[in-house]
């Protein structure tokens, strides 16, 4: 067996970041140290409903962006008014781990966000209370995976990047160790 050797961030979290953290929040034990547990890619696709190859095209496109195959969502509760039943699939997800979270991270940080136009930082609002960030995306053509020409329709999309921050001070310096570029202000 190969022994693959650790994604860039990893290593830079374990040699750089983790020491800064703990010098500033005053951290005595290493396992305090906050650190990123998963990544989720989420698409909703209330098209799905009329359309059965939406669903197709945004699961090769997650799948592309991610590296990893989506798990289809479904609806769990009927509504009328939406023409939706339950059960009906609605979505896409993906929880990235590990090595392939830290992959992402680094992608995310170091070629996707520098490619967006007119970019001045992810907002520092977004935290949910307790270190996790939620950052939403309008299409998925900024990601350098995708084939400009194959995409059948731009698609938003969320991410949320999970922590194990207890505030969202510790997440957004984790974060912004991480390269995570936050607007200014």
């Amino acid at each position: 067996m190969v022994k693959q050797a650790k994604p860039r961030l990893r290593e830079r979290y374990e040699r750089d970041i983790v020491p800064a953290l703990m010098k500033e929040f005053n951290f005595d034990n290493v396992m305090r140290v906050p650190k990123v547990n998963k990544v989720v890619l989420n698409i909703g696709l209330g098209e799905a409903i009329a359309n059965a190859k939406a669903l197709e095209s945004a699961e090769k496109d997650l799948a592309t962006i991610s590296g990893q195959h989506p798990v289809v969502t479904r609806s769990k509760r009927s509504i009328a008014a939406f023409k939706l039943r339950t059960g009906m699939p609605i979505g896409m997800m993906v929880t990235l781990r590990d090595r392939r979270m830290y992959e992402f991270l680094d992608r995310l940080v170091s070629v996707v966000l520098p490619r967006i136009r007119d970019f001045r930082g992810v907002s520092r609002d977004s935290f949910d209370g307790r270190g996790n960030y939620s950052l939403g995306f309008k299409d998925q053509l900024m990601f350098p995976e995708i084939d400009y020409d194959k995409v059948e329709k731009p698609r938003g999309f969320q991410i949320t990047i999970v922590t194990t921050a207890r505030t969202d001070e510790e997440g957004r310096r984790l974060l912004e160790l991480m390269g995570m570029p936050f607007a200014k202000g």
